[in-house]
């Protein structure tokens, strides 16, 4: 498990580790905060709120909060790519495959340049 800071974390995430669902987890993570308080402070909501408010809150919390990233994200393209897969999983394996066919293109191309002939004689005369 990696630690995050404050300043590496742009947005709140459900803790992997955490006890039920990561939320307490994931906010304390966030905010800097102990775990230990941060459970403090659910069960005081759960015990003046009532059980079922309070319980109701906890679980639209771990709907709304995407689960912690299994791999710290490292950079802006990073972040955008596991957004789009936490939002939509059949729109990143679209971009994925698009990236893919992309890289395809450019081998072949590459492919293309360094077997034609043209290539081979011009190498032929500037390393001969």
């Amino acid at each position: 498990m990696t630690l995050h800071t404050r300043k590496d974390r742009n947005g709140i995430y459900r803790s992997r580790s955490g006890m039920i669902l990561g939320v307490c987890k994931g906010l304390a993570e966030h905010f800097d905060f102990s775990v230990l308080w941060t459970r403090v402070i659910a069960l005081i909501v759960l015990f003046v709120a009532g059980f079922l408010p309070a319980i109701g809150l906890y679980l639209l919390a771990a709907l709304l909060m995407k689960p912690e990233p299994v791999i710290p994200i490292k950079d802006s393209a990073e972040r955008e790519f596991y957004d789009s897969y936490t939002h939509s999983r059949h729109s990143a394996v679209q971009r994925l495959q698009r990236r893919y066919q992309n890289l395809q293109r450019r081998i072949q191309r590459m492919e293309h340049i360094v077997t034609s002939a043209e290539y081979d004689w011009e190498n032929r005369l500037n390393n001969g």
